[in-house]
C-alpha cells in the first residue's frame, strides 16, 4: 500500500512510498483510509518529525480485525482517535507516546493498523470525508466547551479566526444556545461566519483593539469562555476580553510560542486558565452523539486528491481556508 512519510524538511519533503501493512494483531484493527484532514500541528510536524507517516485525522472502513476484538467489526466506518490510548479519564503523560502523526505513524496512508480502542464509529450518515474532520479540531473545541466548566445557553464564547477549531466552536455554540463572537482579518470570512450563526464578528485588522470591541459587545462584562488558538501574541487580549470568573481554554500557538503574560488580571478577576489538548475517546463518543442529534455538518473548505497532499499542506499554510482542508484517498 502507498503511504506518505515525513523527512523533517517540511511538507515539500513528503515522500510517497510503498509500505507493508502487515496483519492486525490481538486487539487491533486494519482500516482502509478513505479521507484525512489537516491541522496546524501537521505543519509543525512536517518540520520536526522524520520517518513517520503524518496526519492525526483520518476516517475509513474497517477491513480486518485482530483476535479478541468484539466492539468493532469488518465494514464499520470509523475514525482514528488522536491519542490511541487515551480512552477515558484524565490526561496522562504516556498518552503522548501514541499521538498519531507525531510519535507514531498517522493516517496519510491507504491503510493503517490501529488499536481497536483507538478507533471510533463515525456519526450516523456521515461520509469518511466528513468524519475525517473530527479527531483533532472538533474534539478540541468540544473538550474546551464541555469538559471544563460547560458553556451553557445564554453564555458567550470568543473564537479567534476561522480555522477548524474556531468554526466547530461556532457550531457547538449554536448547539448549546450560547452567544458567539468571532474574529478574522477577512470581511469575506466574517460574512460566512454570520451566515453560520455568529452573533458578533470583528475584523481584527480594522480593529486592532479587538479585546475592547468584545467588551463593547458584552456590555463591558467580557465573554464567559475564550477558545485561545493564537498563543502568546493574542493571549493578553483574550484575557482582557474575559469576564470575571470566566475561563480561557489554551489551545494553540498560531502566533508563536514566545511571549510574556501579566498574571495579575488572571488573579484579580478570578479567571480560569485551562490547557486543552484534543480529548479522549469517551469525549469523542459524547461529541458524536451530540452531532447526530443536532444534525451538525462540518465546514470543508477544499478537498484534495491523495496525490495532491503537498498542495493540501500548502493551502493550509496560506491561511486562506475557512474550516477544514481534506485529502480524499479514494
Amino acid at each position: 500500500m502507498r503511504a506518505y512519510q515525513l523527512t523533517g524538511g517540511g511538507f515539500d519533503g513528503l515522500q510517497l512510498m510503498d509500505r507493508t501493512t502487515g496483519e492486525p494483531g490481538p486487539g487491533e484493527v486494519e482500516v482502509r483510509v478513505e479521507a484525512t484532514s489537516l491541522n496546524y500541528r501537521d505543519l509543525m510536524m512536517a518540520k520536526r518529525a522524520a520517518g513517520v507517516v503524518p496526519l492525526s485525522d483520518g476516517a475509513g472502513v474497517v477491513t480486518r480485525v485482530g483476535e479478541g476484538v468484539t466492539e468493532i467489526t469488518e465494514g464499520d466506518r470509523v475514525a482514528g482517535t488522536f491519542f490511541s490510548h487515551w480512552v477515558d479519564g484524565r490526561a496522562f503523560a504516556a498518552m503522548h507516546n501514541a499521538a498519531l502523526g507525531g510519535s507514531v505513524d498517522g493516517m496519510l496512508a491507504e491503510s493503517v493498523i490501529l488499536p481497536a480502542h483507538g478507533v471510533i464509529p463515525v456519526p450516523a450518515g456521515w461520509t469518511s470525508t466528513q468524519a475525517a474532520t473530527l479527531p483533532c479540531a472538533a474534539l478540541t473545541a468540544w473538550n474546551a466547551m464541555v469538559e471544563g466548566r460547560q458553556l451553557g445557553a445564554g453564555q458567550s464564547v470568543l473564537l479567534l479566526g476561522t480555522g477548524g477549531v474556531s468554526v466547530f466552536g461556532l457550531q457547538f455554540a449554536e448547539m448549546f444556545g450560547a452567544r458567539s463572537i468571532i474574529t478574522s482579518s477577512s470581511d469575506h470570512k466574517l460574512e460566512i461566519m454570520r451566515s453560520m450563526g455568529a452573533d458578533v464578528t470583528i475584523n481584527y485588522a480594522d480593529t486592532p483593539d479587538w479585546d475592547k470591541a468584545v467588551l463593547d459587545a458584552t456590555d463591558g462584562e467580557g465573554v464567559d469562555l475564550v477558545l485561545e488558538v493564537g498563543g502568546a501574541g493574542t493571549l493578553p487580549k483574550s484575557i482582557a476580553a474575559t469576564r470575571f470568573d470566566g475561563q480561557v481554554a489554551l489551545i494553540g500557538i498560531l502566533t508563536g510560542p514566545a511571549g510574556e503574560t501579566n498574571p495579575f488580571p488572571i488573579v484579580s478577576r478570578s479567571i480560569t486558565m485551562r490547557g486543552v489538548y484534543v480529548g479522549s475517546r469517551r469525549m469523542f463518543a459524547d461529541m458524536n452523539a451530540a452531532i447526530e442529534v443536532n444534525g451538525l455538518e462540518p465546514l470543508i473548505d477544499r478537498t484534495y486528491a491523495f496525490d495532491q497532499a503537498r498542495d493540501a499542506y500548502r493551502h493550509l499554510e496560506g491561511q486562506s481556508h475557512i474550516g477544514k482542508v481534506v485529502i480524499d484517498h479514494t
